[in-house]
């Protein structure tokens, strides 16, 4: 198993609109069953993890969801304004109050991606520089689709090599470093059962090669549907639709042929994953466009192996 309890960063990430946040969401549930203090940090801008539990956080502050369960949405203002005045303290404030220097920082590639990182470590840090703010056991982040997150673990090494000297470039070499470490950092892939989500996930490993020289330590395959027919008993249900002229007997064989189709169709992009590491496969769900606490629960229950 992936082990991911004894991570302090987790990054999810995958294709967008394969359910990360889902994931990464029920993975800190069950990281809190465990008695981990937790957090589920996003970086795309939104509240997911909030919104799901009827909570409506400050954008980049830290909110309690459930005993030991914490969100935030990490903000690249937010970061930046507690970076520098942690970094350069009334300095620091001139310049978090500066449009021009706020401006230059949006203007400067790689930047919103590196504040989110270095926010993130801050976050897994035994001693966190922000002052009272507590330490988490796992930090499980809601990283952006596969593209951007690479982007993103790139960043503090690329900042490190342009800068060479200065607190710039040690900060981007020690979190760096720490990506590096699989004791201490880990990523786990989410794909759907559907050839763009499995390409891109196949991609996905290579990327992480060459961005942090590691594999994903899990690879989780969302919304799967369930085999109910065998071989015979689909041969079966294909003779009985077309012996039957009842409307609603054909309707429900018809249905349940789709299915077994879809089914096998989803198992055949599953194998192209491979088995190194096996892929841990989660339930389809019929629920609303949100997934509350319970979903998220039978979610939880079905990750928390890798924890």
């Amino acid at each position: 198993m992936a082990a991911l309890a004894d991570k302090r960063l987790v990054f999810v990430t995958g294709k967008g609109g394969v359910g990360k946040s889902t994931v990464a969401i029920a993975l800190g549930l069950a990281a809190a069953r465990r008695g981990l203090r937790t957090i589920v940090a996003e970086l795309s801008g939104q509240a997911r993890a909030a919104e799901a539990f009827g909570v409506k956080p400050p954008s980049g502050e830290e909110v309690r969801l459930t005993d030991r369960l914490h969100a935030i949405s990490v903000d690249m203002e937010h970061a930046m304004e507690e970076y520098l005045h942690e970094r350069a303290g009334r300095v620091g404030d001139l310049l978090a109050a500066s449009r021009a220097f706020h401006a230059f920082a949006h203007a400067t590639p790689g930047m919103r991606e590196l504040l989110s990182v270095g926010k993130v470590w801050e976050l897994a840090a035994e001693r966190r520089r922000v002052p009272g703010a507590q330490p988490y056991d796992l930090v499980l982040v809601d990283a952006p689709a596969t593209g951007h997150a690479l982007g993103a673990l790139r960043a503090p090494a690329t900042f490190a090599e342009i800068a060479r000297v200065g607190p710039i470039a040690h900060q981007g070499r020690t979190i760096d470093a720490t990506l590096r470490d699989p004791a201490q950092t880990a990523v786990v892939a989410v794909a759907l059962p559907e050839e763009m989500p499995v390409t891109e996930t196949l991609a996905l490993r290579r990327g992480l090669r060459d961005a942090i020289g590691q594999e994903p330590a899990v690879v989780v395959v969302n919304a799967c549907l369930p085999q109910r027919l065998g071989p015979r008993q689909a041969t079966t249900a294909a003779q009985a639709l077309e012996a039957t002229d009842d409307r609603v007997a054909h309707a429900a064989l018809r249905a349940a042929l789709s299915q077994h189709a879809r089914a096998g169709a989803q198992r055949e992009q599953v194998a192209r994953l491979g088995d190194a590491p096996a892929p841990v496969e989660l339930p389809y769900l019929f629920a609303s466009a949100t997934l509350g606490p319970a979903e998220l629960a039978t979610l939880a229950d079905r990750l928390e192996p890798l924890l």
